[in-house]
């Protein structure tokens, strides 16, 4: 496949899981979607799913019941049917059975402390994250406001050890052309507290103003969204991220106050534990949120 015609189905893609994001709490028009694209229906589902590995309805339904993983511990005062309402379902039996299947369990099982056992199987699937001993009670956000980024991205399927070779490789080309002022960006597609790490969306980034037009044709790039984050700076070793995410949303959010948003979060590397001889990481974590 010609590079200019890969970039370009890559930019599709791209956009189209841009727009879910910035629309999930509305209808979502996929006929409109592709008349905005000027591509036909069947071309934007094909290039979606070649990208992202799972079909635009999926993706959607993943999301929406992210959200409503996250919105049945933060709005304790609103009760399932709205929940489900807020996520895009007009029925309440289809919420159910989708969440059940999803999660294997209730949405009100969830609620009573489910999402707990839930998010620990998941921590149970990084030897690494299982021995961190790590403590983050302490831990307390600033609220900042952060602008939209644009980035360029290697993208891995999964939370795991391939995310090394793939943040080798963006640094490769960052030697290569010489680059000297960039930073370095992990972006969470998928939630790795509500998600079996092997489907987790991790997309390495390098954010930069130089060597544009060179960066553009060895790798695809995207927009990180605008909006209201709890930034958290926090410095470990590689098993300790996993644990801290865990307790980010099964244990400060919940108490919190705040609602999270569907916006993905990410974190702004000041030291790399993928490319460090230490293994050790100095990060600014940030998740989207609203009061």
């Amino acid at each position: 496949m010609r590079k200019e015609t890969l970039q370009k189905r890559v930019k599709i893609a791209n956009d189209i899981m841009y727009y879910i994001y910035t629309h999930i709490d509305t209808h979502i028009d996929l006929e409109e979607l592709s008349y905005d694209l000027d591509i036909s229906k069947y071309h934007m589902h094909r290039v979606f799913k070649e990208e992202f590995g799972k079909n635009i309805y999926e993706n959607i339904k993943s999301i929406r019941l992210q959200k409503a993983a996250n919105l049945l511990l933060t709005n304790k005062l609103s009760t399932i049917s709205n929940i489900a309402n807020l996520c895009g379902y007009s029925s309440h039996s289809s919420f159910i059975k989708a969440f059940e299947k999803r999660f294997g369990m209730s949405p009100k099982q969830w609620r009573n402390s489910g999402y707990k056992e839930y998010s620990f199987k998941i921590l149970q699937q990084s030897k690494r994250a299982m021995k961190s001993t790590a403590d983050f009670s302490k831990l307390s956000p600033t609220i900042v406001k952060m602008p939209e980024i644009e980035c360029y991205y290697i993208r891995n399927r999964g939370y795991n050890v391939n995310v090394k070779e793939t943040w080798q490789k963006l640094q490769t080309l960052i030697l290569n052309n010489d680059i000297k002022n960039y930073k370095q960006i992990a972006l969470l597609h998928d939630n790795p507290t509500t998600t079996p790490l092997t489907e987790c969306q991790y997309i390495a980034c390098i954010q930069t103003d130089e060597k544009k037009e060179v960066l553009s044709q060895r790798v695809p790039k995207f927009k990180i969204s605008n909006g209201v984050y709890a930034k958290f700076d926090l410095k470990g070793q590689h098993g300790d991220m996993l644990k801290f995410i865990r307790w980010v949303y099964h244990e400060w959010l919940v108490n919190s106050e705040y609602e999270t948003t569907t916006k993905p979060s990410y974190a702004v590397y000041h030291k790399n534990n993928f490319l460090s001889e230490d293994n050790v990481f100095e990060i600014s974590f940030y998740v989207s949120i609203k009061f």
